[in-house]
């Protein structure tokens, strides 16, 4: 991961984060304001509605459980990585993976403590 990080700029991970931050809550805010529930009834029932928004619905959450195994073995990523696992499944996975990328792309992130300086 230290590999793919090093050729992001940290800007772009942040611009990322907000853009799948802003965009799909756009789209959520008018469902739940044209009179969508945020049940997990009618949500899902709505959701896998046909053959294309149950491809859709799955792709993204066996994405979202990768990416959740893989937040869960980055024991570089330290006690504070658990943040991205409720991130995703509470505002979304275009939120949550570049937000963890952005996270761990951090000085010092890496799991190699840099010793703190004394003045």
């Amino acid at each position: 991961m230290d590999t793919l990080l090093a050729h992001l700029p940290r800007r772009w991970l942040l611009a990322l984060t907000l853009v799948g931050l802003l965009v799909p809550w756009y789209f959520n805010l008018q469902y739940f304001l044209g009179g969508g529930s945020p049940l997990p009834g009618p949500f899902f029932r709505e959701a896998f509605a046909n053959a294309l928004t149950t491809a859709i619905t799955l792709d993204v959450y066996l994405a979202a459980g990768v990416f959740c195994l893989a937040v869960a073995a980055d024991r570089h990523g330290g006690k504070r990585r658990w943040w991205a696992i409720p991130a995703t499944f509470c505002i979304g996975l275009s939120f949550a993976l570049p937000g963890y990328l952005w996270w761990r792309s951090r000085p010092g992130a890496s799991g190699h403590h840099q010793p703190v300086r004394r003045q």
